[in-house]
């Protein structure tokens, strides 16, 4: 599964270029916070296997209005660190990979 490069923006970490990209619109369950908002990273140069990271924060333009926190490029970065100390190899061909920093999100009822 490779990402667009339309809409995707570029961060480099330890020098190793990457991109990432966010929904601009949320899925159902985001719009209606039953779900916390998720960002997908990839290898820039060498495409391989996804990083796929769900947050503890509400999609920013979720439908019921609830108090979000926007996704900022440090956040991509401590996130694909963590990913890469847990064993995410970016250049390497597979299924996506799946970070999980959910805790503490509450769904709206």
């Amino acid at each position: 599964m490779a990402l667009g490069r339309k809409g995707a923006r570029r961060i480099v970490v330890d020098d190793t270029a990457y991109r990432w990209r966010l929904r601009r619109r949320p899925t159902y369950f985001q719009g209606l916070t039953w779900s916390p908002c998720t960002f997908a990273v990839e290898h820039a140069d060498t495409p391989g296997t996804t990083l796929v990271v769900t947050s503890n924060q509400p999609h920013l333009s979720n439908w019921i209005g609830r108090e979000a926190r926007p996704v900022l490029p440090s956040d991509v970065a401590q996130a694909i660190e963590r990913a890469l100390r847990e064993g995410w190899s970016p250049t390497a061909p597979g299924s996506p990979w799946h970070l999980d920093l959910s805790a503490g999100f509450t769904p709206s009822p």
